[in-house]
């Protein structure tokens, strides 16, 4: 009996040590909702066809939503009209003949696995969204 008990008194300590994380565990955001985070704060602007190389070199890939340059106090946000091909495993591949990029311009995904080409994303404008100033 005391084997039995010993048992299932094991058991029991071995499901909530399991559970623990579980319990823990954030619930895991919606791209849109992780966009609407990250915009928290800030102001929209006046969207632009155009961004410098510069401010593009940081992209988070939000799928089937949003592609989000840059960094710090100014962020772009662009919506491709087929953003529901945005797929954050491929890999973007810009191709400019300046130091921009721009609405209209194409930019191929690549499977990041097999190297291959898996479609395209047509880019709209680049809405950029300031931090708000906070007054004293």
């Amino acid at each position: 009996m005391r084997k039995l008990i010993a048992a299932i008194a094991g058991a029991a300590v071995a499901a909530g040590l399991l559970a623990a994380p579980a319990a823990q565990a954030k619930p895991r955001l919606t791209p849109e909702q992780r966009l609407e985070k990250m915009l928290e704060g800030r102001e929209a602007g006046k969207p632009e066809s155009c961004i410098s190389t510069y401010d593009s070199r940081e992209l988070e890939v939000l799928d089937k939503t949003a592609l989000v340059f840059g960094h710090g106090s100014t962020i772009y946000v662009n919506r491709p009209d087929n953003a529901n091909d945005i797929d954050s495993d491929d890999i973007l591949v810009t191709k400019t003949s300046t130091s921009q990029l721009c609405r209209l311009d194409i930019v191929t995904t690549v499977d990041r696995s097999g190297h291959f080409q898996t479609g395209f994303l047509n880019l709209g404008d680049f809405v950029p969204y300031k931090r708000i100033k906070r007054g004293n």
